[in-house]
């Protein structure tokens, strides 16, 4: 049962006087009095922002709109708001309207490289599936401003179809990612359609979900819908935790449910001034996640998108955050800190240097405490019955799943998993002699 504790009660009934715990609990009450202008946000977070200051948010709110849940709204620390990273991340500020020379509307190119309606194929074995463009939140750090909040840009039935006949007509795809806005603002039923879609397309492995649902409004994860979506598997999910506030007994509630359906999680944080550059702050975020049985997967370098300057670091920050978790913590914990290069050029892994030096023998390494060390290299290396032309291997490789149990003699005709109908002994004349006539 989602937390519904005096401060959310608060909150609800300043939306509505009669407003209870079973509304707050039903996403779709959250989406119908999702936050989007500044009086109503002060209203129901009780803060009050000068006259001055209110303007400029206005004026930023015409350029890139604000829509923030109830539910998220309430985390929002009210004494100390302006430093709040739950704040940072959802009330809109007026340094989103500096646009800096290198900003771009979309920096990764993903409209370059669209082949068909909300394909994004930048990568030769899998596909980004844009399904909605609508979020229950509009993050102040995303990515796909120009895109979130679009009411006439959302997919059509007949856009999805095309995005699906591109898939299904590219072999080479294995790998599908849905993404948005944020597919969970799909309902169960159109979701449920296009994971059947997609499992019925022989060539597809795997298909990911990309949804912040978790953190910005757990009771989406509802019952009915992990019920659906136990159903896709090979289904794997990426959540959006950027700092250890939002990972609360409600949110760790919805986490389980997807988890005990047998859904792996993975968590895609950005690095983000004022909210959680911080090693101490990202360590703690990742050990939470992991306990939460979500594994840290990216740790983004903001991207160069249209009013996100202010969010941005130093790649040194990113770097320095690195170190404070390699060896530190888990490796389960660690996640990858990646740029998404701008063009398009997709994701680059960039790590603090732990080779020191590289000779034809030997590698001299150091750890994490500053131990240098070496590593000797075999003295000779001879790839065994290679000549390593893979553009032209006909070497039997071995890939395929190895066989774990053997049936022999009559255990052969009582399993259930081996066709055998019959054994007949060697040397029956019969055979021999069928053998003889051919």
């Amino acid at each position: 049962m989602q937390v519904f504790n005096a401060h959310q009660r608060e909150v609800a009934r300043r939306i509505s006087a009669g407003a209870d715990q079973g509304n707050w609990t039903d996403w779709r009450w959250h989406i119908r009095h999702s936050v989007r202008d500044v009086d109503t946000f002060e209203r129901l977070a009780g803060i009050r922002l000068d006259a001055a200051h209110k303007a400029r948010v206005a004026a930023t709110v015409e350029r890139f709109p604000m829509a923030v849940t109830p539910y998220y709204l309430s985390l929002i620390d009210g004494a100390d708001y302006a430093g709040d990273p739950v704040f940072r991340q959802a009330f809109p500020s007026p340094r989103e309207l500096d646009i800096g020379p290198h900003d771009m509307a979309d920096p990764l190119h993903e409209d370059r490289d669209s082949p068909a309606p909300g394909i994004t194929h930048r990568y030769p074995d899998r596909v980004l599936f844009h399904v909605s463009n609508l979020c229950s939140m509009y993050c102040r750090h995303c990515t796909r401003k120009r895109k979130v909040g679009d009411a006439e840009g959302v997919p059509s039935r007949r856009d999805l179809e095309a995005g699906l006949a591109y898939i299904r007509n590219t072999p080479a795809v294995r790998d599908v990612l849905l993404s948005g806005g944020d597919p969970l603002m799909l309902s169960d039923e159109r979701l449920d359609w296009i994971l059947g879609e997609l499992g019925r397309i022989g060539h597809v492995e795997v298909v990911r979900i990309g949804t912040r649902m978790p953190v910005v409004l757990p009771c989406r994860v509802t019952d009915d819908l992990t019920a659906m979506l136990r159903t896709h598997h090979p289904l794997w999910l990426n959540t959006h935790f950027n700092h250890p506030r939002e990972l609360t007994r409600s949110s760790r509630q919805a986490l389980a449910r997807l988890a005990d359906a047998g859904i792996p999680l993975g968590n895609q944080s950005v690095l983000l001034a004022g909210v959680n550059d911080c090693p101490r702050i990202m360590r703690e975020l990742v050990r939470k996640l992991v306990r939460a049985r979500v594994r840290p997967y990216y740790l983004y370098q903001c991207d160069l998108s249209e009013g996100l300057t202010h969010f941005r670091t130093p790649v040194g920050k990113g770097m320095e955050i690195m170190e404070s978790l390699r060896g530190h913590t888990s490796g389960l914990a660690v996640p990858t800190y990646v740029i998404d290069a701008p063009g398009g050029g997709g994701k680059i892994p960039v790590m603090p240097n732990y080779i020191l030096s590289w000779g034809v023998n030997k590698i001299v390494l150091r750890n994490y405490e500053g131990v240098i060390t070496t590593y000797d290299e075999p003295d000779a290396y001879q790839a065994t019955e290679c000549d390593r032309r893979c553009d032209a291997c006909n070497l039997s490789l071995k890939t395929d799943d190895a066989e774990e149990w053997t049936a022999v003699g009559i255990e052969k005709l009582i399993t259930d998993w081996d066709d055998t109908r019959s054994l007949t002994p060697r040397g029956n004349e019969r055979l021999e002699r069928r053998r003889h006539d051919h």
